[in-house]
């Protein structure tokens, strides 16, 4: 097994059977620290994000990896009515309190943030009242590849994706986005620019990977970040975060996974 030769950055588990890198609370508290200001990491995909979904006539949306809200709140400002979920009850605390300080605006008065396992996704959660799905379902800022191979064969990845496509209506849009793994396999790094992680806040990314029988299982980055302006005691309070990834090759391994729209 990986995790008995590999740890992730926290062994918490925030959904039954789903383990939750962000369990300790550390990584939540400095969150926006980590993706940058709000604004400036949305600016970069919210013409995309938006232009896809209403060039698919999509109204309702499920965010399956809705962390703290960053992406739902796009949405919602956007005029899409959004359901937000996520396996760290940690991330959705600001999500909630964000839908508190707003709720006198409609949108986010009705807005729905539940706790929810990808593993067990049709379970934990409705499909909106009256419909037989969402029009769409959104897994963005990297997240999928949190979902750890255990098993060295994408049975988790399979039934997560099988998962979400289960809760779209027919003929409705899967969105997931993803890190180029092939470039930091290919480079030994990670990129030092990206979209969603442009903090001015980190002062380094240390990378490794993992390989289980030869094959390359998981990669472990290691932000540095220097929040010493910002918070007294930064060191207590999560000036070095790690993100650990199942390392799906998008072009070095043939995955077979639902046939989703």
């Amino acid at each position: 097994m990986v995790d008995s030769v590999y740890r992730t950055r926290s062994l918490g588990i925030g959904s039954e059977g789903l383990p939750d890198q962000y369990a300790d609370g550390k990584a939540a508290k400095v969150w926006e620290f980590y993706i940058g200001q709000k604004t400036l990491r949305t600016k970069h995909y919210k013409q995309f994000l938006c232009s896809t979904l209403h060039d698919h006539n999509c109204q309702t949306v499920l965010d399956v990896a809705a962390g703290t809200g960053v992406d739902s709140i796009l949405l919602l400002e956007e005029g899409f009515h959004v359901k937000s979920v996520d396996a760290s009850d940690k991330m959705l605390k600001y999500a909630l309190m964000e839908r508190w300080r707003r709720r006198k605006e409609p949108a986010f008065d009705t807005w729905e943030i539940e706790e929810a396992n990808w593993l067990t996704l049709p379970e934990d959660i409705n499909k909106p009242p009256g419909t037989n799905g969402y029009d769409a379902v959104i897994c963005l800022g990297n997240s999928f590849a949190h979902l750890p191979d255990f098993e060295c064969n994408l049975s988790s990845q399979k039934l997560a994706l099988a998962n979400m496509a289960a809760m779209l209506k027919p003929g409705g849009v899967l969105l997931i986005d993803h890190r180029n793994y092939d470039y930091i396999l290919d480079t030994g790094k990670a990129p030092a620019k990206n979209i969603y992680y442009n903090s001015k806040f980190i002062t380094g990314i240390d990378t490794s990977s993992l390989f289980v029988n030869g094959e390359p299982n998981l990669v472990t980055l290691d932000y540095t970040m220097d929040l010493t302006d910002l918070i007294s005691n930064a060191e207590e309070e999560g000036e070095e975060s790690r993100e650990c990834y199942n390392q799906t090759l998008l072009k070095k391994k043939k995955f077979d996974g639902p046939t989703v729209r």
